[in-house]
């Protein structure tokens, strides 16, 4: 039986989806237009039923139009405002959604010109493909990471601009539950929105309860039998394994029942989605899966008229996206009850509503600032729900601190029944004082009003306990599952080295002499104090870009005052600040460092102090953009920035100061956001905040405790423990024991004996892991083990090993015909791109040696018969290729010379490619009968016409295809088998078709048909 992606996952995903209510519809007797993929019979027939009165004139017009803006850069953004639209032409019928059609197809191509790409399942919503699914069969090789880099590519590519448009959901599958240790997302199932760049998948942890047998309807044989056999796949039919696989528990089909259910998708589509203006361009943003449930939530809480509660949601979750979606999704709610709703959003500090206020504005919401007592009492009377003229969602941010003091009470006297005030309150741990004005200010002006607290850390028992304020939980996503779940990293503790401690108490020392029992404040901001830690910091600061292998990470310090960060700065601009040099002065500098250039760049350029009294407001808010693109180095902050500030590249953080309760672990989380591989944030203790966090852990405890019973260890993991690490240092020095990690050369000799994939690649794991682990051993205070490894060698070891693990996987794949649809594995590209030898103009070059490479693999990666000879040809041209001398070596000439070479090698694959398409689509893409076919023409023919032989092996497919459909068991006995397709053989072609084939004819035809049938069964490939 065959036993591979497709039998084992994509048929029992369809058959599944066919449950949830999705029409599976052949590609075979169906068309569509190619261009958008749209399939426009159902299309226009949808328009036309869902929109009453609506010509074929004007869906013609329509679906114009929709192709038209499909070619625009914009992420599919006026697209998707037409599919949600329900005022004009509906695409969707989102207030009787069962009107709508459902269908799914499989292997539908996205192509345009040369390039194309086809999605394993494809689900159409009135004929529009909104959505694919990409499965691969558990422990596949590069696991879903090698959809990350495919889609990456895919995405990038112009010519697909129009599919990616219009495509609004993907999910991707290698059917295995998650791995909880794996953060690399090997295993599981995840799902993306698209993007022009790097796609973000997505861990979705279902949080409610279906009743599946109310869900599911069940697949009668007949569809079941149609899928089959209109896949080739009808032997697979009464297997166990097949089974096995289409229960409604596999991860394939779990995250499909999550999401693609007719209600759960109707959701996503109308509600899930954002557009958003980062700084570096247009961003598709889908819900996380917290979000969506805390908004499923938030309505249920409104279904029982329940009018507050808080959303608990850890640092680095979307609070702000949160009120965002439910703008959106509450807007419709109570339209639907003939109310309209009135948002706010309510701050208690301006750099807050500053924040929140661009975070609104980037995703598309028109904002209204509230700053004064007077503009408050106005708009609180007002009656009016928005400020805007273009009628489009607003939110109102209100910086609560503008009424501290203020002891009026704004009472409402013409309430509107009409209206529906929502406020969401930011940060509820922080004390709202029920005794002052604004709370009263707020439950008077609208005892009617919605009241819903947000809250990234749990909530102390302060004087004013913010639950019996706001109400209980409303939903709640705890920091270790943030952690699992790739929102946020592990931090971790550095203690500052014993060394340095003794230079900071002399130079306490020395100020105590100079200015005796002066300020501790005055002290600490010392220039003799301040010049020390600054040093430490630096060098700290350049040391953790070269271990980490990154010169892109930044820096926060939390000084302990404003006049500290100040001296910070001075000295700084003193010391370390990059000054505009000559040109011969660069000139010499650029020879000096060439070769080390990554030394050159790890070097701190560049800071800036961030305080309430230093530049102006514009100058502030342009250097956290300009930290944030990373033009700038180090901040230098007291107060500012502890909260709400996101920086994704902020990796370093040095707290010079005591930090209190909820605020420490807010600072803590700054340093906490995802970025490119890495997999801790730092935080380098000058204060000794252990104890204090020890101290603020507890009530958390306690606090979740009250909450949860036992599950007290959900913020347990918020620092990696010295046990852990030291584990980690062990493993690295077991491994790499019978190595010479001393002599390099001595290493690589060493490295390029081993040939066993396995022992290869575990050696490549610790290596990789230990250039993330410098910062570790120093948090273990193991500082002898600094001595004993060399991290700066063990990185270069790694970028060896790796290479060396590279070239193995390209002869495993070149030299067997074990995985011939995958000939070139996808680490052979990478292993070109470690061109230390290679100058800068020529990246250029090696660029488009990794393209071309890429077009070739893939164009070779789908062929489906291996024993072509023009693809053996191909196969044994790469080979001499590739076996020359290490990829990495390769000079200027040499590329271009390979680039040549592949160049041939791709048009013939191409050419190869095409022909094998034609051939299987006769075939009705049945791969068998087309290398069938291929064998029957290679020697001997049996006809001159080879149209008589295709219509002898199609006659002879349906016959053979009839016997096993109506008992695929007969496979498992060869002889039997034999003797079956021999007659069947002889009907076709001597009976049937007038071949005049002799007994020798027949057997051969008959071992070459036979063989192909048992190995599908079996799982072996032909």
């Amino acid at each position: 039986m065959k036993f591979n992606e497709d039998s084992r996952v994509k048929i029992p995903s369809i058959l599944h989806l066919v449950k949830l209510g999705y029409t599976y519809l052949s590609l075979k007797n169906n068309s569509w237009d190619t261009e958008t993929n749209i399939f426009k019979d159902i299309f226009f027939d949808q328009l036309q039923k869902i929109n009453k009165n609506l010509s074929q004139k004007e869906t013609e017009r329509l679906y114009n139009e929709i192709s038209l803006s499909l070619e625009n850069e914009d992420l599919g953004r006026a697209f998707y405002k037409k599919l949600v639209d329900q005022s004009g032409i509906k695409l969707i019928d989102f207030k009787n959604f069962d009107n709508n059609s459902f269908h799914v197809v499989t292997e539908l191509p996205y192509e345009k010109d040369d390039d194309n790409f086809r999605p394993d399942i494809i689900l159409l919503i009135n004929g529009m493909p909104l959505i694919f699914i990409e499965v691969k069969k558990p422990n596949n090789r590069d696991g879903i990471l090698a959809e990350h880099k495919r889609m990456q590519t895919r995405f990038r590519n112009k010519k697909f601009r129009k599919f990616i448009n219009l495509t609004q959901l993907m999910v991707f599958s290698n059917n295995m539950e998650y791995n909880e240790n794996d953060t690399q997302m090997l295993e599981g199932a995840f799902y993306s929105t698209t993007n022009y760049r790097k796609p973000i998948f997505n861990y979705f942890r279902e949080e409610e309860s279906f009743d599946l047998n109310t869900l599911l309807t069940p697949v009668s044989e007949e569809t079941e039998n149609f899928v089959l056999r209109d896949n080739n796949l009808i032997s697979i039919k009464n297997s166990v394994e097949f089974t096995s696989n289409k229960k409604p528990t596999t991860p394939t089909n779990k995250i499909s029942t999550s999401l693609f259910q007719k209600e759960r998708l109707k959701f996503i589509l109308q509600y899930a989605f954002a557009y958003v203006e980062e700084e570096n361009g247009l961003q598709k943003h889908v819900m996380r899966y917290p979000q969506l449930f805390a908004t499923k939530a938030i309505e249920n809480k409104l279904e029982n008229n329940v009018k507050k509660g808080i959303i608990w949601h850890t640092q680095g979750s979307g609070k702000t996206a949160l009120t965002f979606f439910n703008v959106k999704h509450l807007t419709d709610y109570y339209q639907t009850k003939n109310v309209i709703p009135k948002f706010y959003f309510i701050v208690d500090r301006l750099d807050l509503l500053t924040q929140a206020a661009k975070e609104f504005s980037a995703r598309g919401l028109i904002v209204h600032k509230v700053n004064s007592r007077e503009e408050f009492t106005r708009d609180i009377k007002s009656t009016k729900v928005i400020h805007n003229s273009s009628g489009k969602a607003e939110i109102t941010v209100v910086n609560i601190q503008k009424f501290k003091d203020d002891p009026d009470v704004i009472k409402n006297n013409d309430y509107n029944l009409g209206v529906q005030r929502i406020f969401f309150l930011d940060e509820v741990h922080r004390s709202y004082n029920p005794k002052g004005s604004f709370l009263a200010n707020l439950e008077l002006a609208d005892k009617n009003s919605i009241k819903i607290g947000l809250t990234g850390t749990p909530l102390l028992g302060t004087e004013y306990n913010s639950k019996t304020l706001f109400g209980n939980y409303i939903h709640k996503y705890y920091y270790n599952l943030s952690i699992k779940d790739g929102y946020t990293l592990r931090l971790i503790r550095e203690e500052i080295e014993t060394n340095y401690k003794l230079t900071l108490q002399e130079a306490l020392e020395k100020i105590k002499v100079l200015e005796g029992d002066a300020d501790k404040k005055k002290v600490y901001a010392h220039h003799k104090f301040v010049e020390p830690m600054l040093h430490y910091i630096v060098q700290d600061m350049e040391q953790a870009r070269i271990s980490m292998g990154d010169n892109s990470i930044g820096g926060m310090v939390v000084c302990d005052s404003s006049e500290q960060a100040k001296m910070m700065q001075e000295i700084f601009d003193k010391k370390y600040a990059e000054h505009p040099k000559t040109h011969f002065q660069q000139a010499a500098e650029d020879r000096e460092s060439y070769g080390k250039n990554h030394l050159k760049n790890s070097k701190v350029k560049t800071a800036k102090v961030i305080l309430h009294d230093i530049g102006s407001k514009q100058d502030r808010k342009d250097w956290v953009v300009d930290y944030k693109a990373g033009n700038i180095d180090l901040l230098f902050v007291y107060n500012m920035l502890l909260t709400g500030f996101d920086a994704k590249r902020l990796k370093k953080l040095y707290i010079g100061r005591k930090i209190k309760s909820h605020n420490l672990l807010q600072t803590l989380t700054r340093v906490n956001r995802t970025y490119k591989d890495h997999k801790y944030g730092f935080v380098v203790d000058f204060a000794d905040i252990q104890k204090e966090f020890d101290k603020t852990n507890q009530d958390y405890f306690n606090e979740l405790q009250g909450e949860l019973g036992d599950e007290m260890q959900h913020y347990s993991n918020l620092f990696k423990s010295a046990e852990e690490i030291q584990q980690e240092i062990e493993e690295i020095k077991d491994v790499l024991f019978r190595f010479d990690t001393v002599n390099r050369e001595i290493f690589s000799q060493q490295i390029s004996e081993i040939n066993d994939r396995t022992e290869i690649r575990k050696i490549a794991k610790v290596l990789n892991n230990a250039k993330e682990l410098y910062n570790l051993i120093r948090l273990s205070g193991n500082f002898e083990l600094l001595e004993q490894l060399d991290f700066r060698k063990l990185s270069s070891l790694s970028r060896m090993t790796n290479d060396r693990l590279s070239l193995i996987n390209t002869k495993i794949a070149l030299e067997t015909n074990l995985e011939t649809n995958n000939i070139l594995n996808t680490a052979l590209e990478d292993v070109i791109f470690a061109f230390t030898k290679v100058k800068e103009e020529e990246m250029v070059l090696a660029d488009e040696l990794k393209d071309t490479l890429q077009k070739t693999r893939e164009m070779l990666g789908g062929n489906f018969d291996a024993k072509d000879p023009k693809f053996i040809s191909l196969k044994e041209e790469l080979e001499r290729l590739f076996k020359k001398k290490n990829l990495s070596e390769v000079s200027k000439e040499e590329m271009e010379a390979n680039i040549k070479a592949l160049n041939e090698i791709y048009d013939k694959a191409k050419k190869l490619e095409r022909e094998n398409q034609l051939l299987k689509a006769k075939y009705d893409y049945d791969e068998k009968y087309a290398r069938i076919h291929k064998r029957l023409l290679e020697k001997n023919p049996l006809t001159e016409n080879e149209r008589k032989l295709f219509e002898a092996l199609k006659g002879l497919k349906e016959d053979v295809d009839n016997e096993i459909l109506q008992n695929s068991k007969v496979l498992e006995n060869e002889r039997y088998v034999e003797k079956m397709m021999m007659r069947l053989v002889i009907n076709q072609f001597k009976n049937k078709q007038k071949i005049n084939i002799t007994a020798t004819d027949v057997k051969r035809i008959n071992n070459i048909l036979v063989k192909e049938y048992i190995n599908e069964y079996n799982g072996n490939v032909a």
